[in-house]
């Protein structure tokens, strides 16, 4: 009877500059590897039908037997070698009663002015006809983000649209009754929007400083690729409206760094360029890009061709991040930073993101969704700010998700770093949220060694990084 087995569901190894490297997938903890520890794990890999320790102690023998069991014993606290019982996971089935919400998205206006071709939302409007949020709609969600988590001390709330500017006198109304609110119960309250930018001006820029706006901006970079999409109802390119836009507004704004998000469609796909133009061209102090692979267009869609493109011009971005990094300096390239924080704080995720457990949305007429992506949807609805939270359907979709059995996932090495992936994600591309988002498996996969081989230099060249640029990031929007 065999004492041993290798469970590579819970372990992946990889070399960086020559150095054996151990990712603990349940932890999401990295660990160097000695020759000693490399060779008792080559053994037990090796060994299909499990082994013994006295095929261990055969293996290798005198004094450097010793050695290896103490290495082998390592390696069974760490779950890597058990006894062959099936691995449990490491963590049950999200059961949950009362929803911790620190966030609510108003979605204060359906309408935009823009036309771009590749935008998700099913319920857009020319702003004329969209459908306008009214501020007792926008109170109760905001009561609601009270009511559901009253022992926090700060709380997020995010305008969203359509363009959300388009409603600006719905966003000044809920800024001056919020902002006394929260400071009478004691509490913090921060704004947050993401706009086109087009409808800025000087006096709405100083208004959004002085109340101390999280801001991003939509924009997809230099001139010929950002008006490939992202256009006027008329049809006419919006790039040199947005530009000199975000050049005013980042000559004047001052409480909190901007960003800029990046759709990448068909076509879109020069990462470098696209960060460099925003970045050292405009000034945006980050840079995040998303990758469109699902839709009902699919002439946006990125192919698997042009998707390899793109991650392989994120790692070549990364590998620009990881030189100046080293040299103490952040370029602002969200997608490695998050990454590089999940490492650095072992985060273990059950579930991709708080969409449904810490943040809901709220449509312009109250209903609850899972986030800002399934607003106008055909998506099921989680109650409405009038009736309070559906909790029974809410928690048993947080469980359905968060259950891995029987699911790619269950054994995936990314498994705690990627939860599933996106739901509204899964949602276009499977008309299904529960399932995991198999479509870039492999490429998300790829990512994530990469940013194992980035994090490991960076804590071995340059490891005051972490405490200068990526531990102070929780502060970054307060």
């Amino acid at each position: 009877m065999k004492d041993f087995f290798y469970q590579p569901a819970n372990s992946h190894r990889v070399t960086v500059e020559g150095q054996d490297m151990l990712f603990h997938v349940p932890t999401t903890s990295l660990f160097a590897m000695d020759a000693m520890d490399v060779a008792v794990l080559d053994f037990a890999s090796a060994q299909e039908t499990g082994f013994t320790f006295d095929e261990l102690e055969d293996r290798f023998g005198g004094d450097a037997a010793r050695l290896a069991a103490e290495r082998l014993d390592t390696f069974v606290r760490l779950d890597v070698v058990n006894d062959g019982r099936p691995l449990k996971p490491e963590r049950p089935p999200i059961e949950i009663e009362n929803f911790p919400l620190t966030t609510i998205v108003l979605n204060v206006n359906t309408g935009c002015n823009l036309a771009c071709s590749y935008c998700y939302k099913e319920d857009l409007a020319i702003p004329s006809k969209g459908q306008k949020m009214a501020f007792d709609t926008a109170v109760k969600s905001v009561e609601l983000l009270l009511k559901e988590n009253p022992g926090r001390d700060s709380y997020n709330v995010v305008f969203f649209g359509g363009e959300p500017l388009s409603n600006l006198p719905l966003i000044r109304q809920v800024v001056d009754w919020a902002e006394p609110h929260f400071a009478a119960l004691g509490k913090k309250v921060d704004f947050s929007l993401t706009t086109n930018a087009t409808l800025l001006n000087e006096q709405i820029v100083d208004w959004l400083d002085a109340h101390r706006f999280g801001l991003t901006v939509s924009m997809d970079g230099p001139k010929a690729l950002h008006d490939l999409n992202r256009k006027t109802v008329g049809g006419k390119g919006t790039y040199d409206t947005v530009a000199a836009k975000v050049r005013m507004l980042l000559s004047r704004y001052r409480s909190k760094p901007v960003g800029a998000r990046v759709t990448l469609t068909a076509g879109v796909t020069q990462i470098h360029a696209i960060w460099d133009h925003l970045k050292n061209d405009l000034g945006f102090a980050e840079v995040g890009f998303s990758p469109v692979t699902s839709g009902e267009m699919d002439a946006f869609n990125l192919n698997g061709d042009e998707l390899h493109e793109v991650f392989e011009g994120m790692k070549s971005l990364g590998q620009l991040f990881l030189q100046e990094a080293i040299a103490g300096r952040n370029i602002g390239y969200s997608n490695m930073h998050q990454l590089m924080q999940d490492l650095w704080e072992g985060r273990s995720k059950a579930l991709p993101c708080g969409a449904g457990v810490g943040m809901l949305a709220v449509n312009h007429d109250g209903a609850l969704n899972l986030c800002h992506r399934f607003v106008g949807s055909e998506m099921q609805q989680f109650g409405s700010v009038e009736t309070g939270i559906a909790r029974k359907e809410l928690a048993g979709f947080i469980k359905a998700r968060s259950d891995r059995t029987e699911k790619g996932c269950s054994t995936c090495r990314i498994r705690n770093l990627c939860a599933g992936g996106c739901y509204h994600e899964s949602y276009a591309h499977f008309s299904d949220p529960m399932k995991p988002t198999y479509h870039y498996c492999d490429l998300m996969r790829d990512w994530v060694d990469f940013g194992i081989g980035v994090y490991s230099r960076l804590i071995n060249e340059a490891p005051e990084y972490f405490h200068n640029h990526i531990s102070p990031r929780r502060a970054f929007g307060k």
